[in-house]
């Protein structure tokens, strides 16, 4: 049964203008027909199409469950988005499939890209959350500056990934199961010097990701994975 989202479900008891629409255009559900609806709170709602009304599409609960995540504690990737977006947007696909809480872009010295529309990563992570039945939906934040991102006090666990002939350690030996995690990618050209030492300074602990160099997409993911293998439940 495909998973529908909306937000603001258990307020009003109606799909949204684009969750209808494929309800009744593509899937050609009517009054009636039963559909499995989130919050991207971690709800799962249990409904029934009651009634339709042009464009417009009213349900009606029929069971409320608790989905719990699959994995323990929060992952958060904070990443230099890449020049190519479509990159960056493979990523937020993927991590949310294997399970992700927040994903964070980062404005650093060798940046290739300044600029993210954070709607589109928004609606990517909507579509891969129900495609791979998730219940809670990642937390998308707009292009932050790395001073004023690492320099913000941040709960848990802190690390900074990066490539330079420096005393690091494997993020996988590293990682207390449960525990909160901020995991900071650099862009193509790596964190500046600068940079890796204010995140430190900061609180960050340097880590590695393995012996192979990594596209910062690619890293990305291999942070995200690392942290649920971990956690997962």
């Amino acid at each position: 049964m495909a998973l529908f989202y909306v937000p603001d479900i258990a307020e009003r008891w109606e799909l949204s203008e684009e969750e209808a629409a494929h309800a009744l255009r593509v899937l050609r559900l009517s009054a009636g027909a039963e559909l499995d609806i989130t919050d991207g709170k971690g709800m799962l709602y249990k409904a029934r199409i009651s009634s339709v009304t042009g464009k417009h599409c009213y349900v009606e609960a029929v069971e409320a469950l608790p989905m719990p995540k699959n994995w323990k504690g929060s992952i958060h990737i904070a990443i230099a988005p890449t020049k190519n977006m479509d990159r960056i947007e493979w990523l937020a696909e993927k991590a949310t499939e294997i399970g992700l809480d927040e994903i964070a872009f980062l404005n650093c010295r060798f940046s290739e890209r300044k600029v993210v529309k954070c709607d589109r990563v928004e609606r990517i992570v909507v579509s891969a959350m129900k495609q791979s039945l998730k219940y809670t939906k990642p937390l998308v934040t707009e292009m932050t500056d790395f001073k004023k991102f690492v320099t913000t006090e941040r709960p848990g666990a802190k690390y900074i990934a990066h490539c330079y002939d420096s005393e690091r350690v494997l993020l996988k030996d590293v990682l207390v199961p449960g525990e909160e995690a901020t995991v900071l990618i650099g862009p193509e050209g790596d964190f500046s010097p600068e940079e890796v030492e204010m995140a430190i300074k900061a609180g960050y602990i340097p880590v590695s990701l393995g012996s192979s160099r990594l596209r910062t997409e690619t890293a990305g993911l291999a942070a995200c994975h690392t942290y649920i293998l971990k956690n997962e439940i």
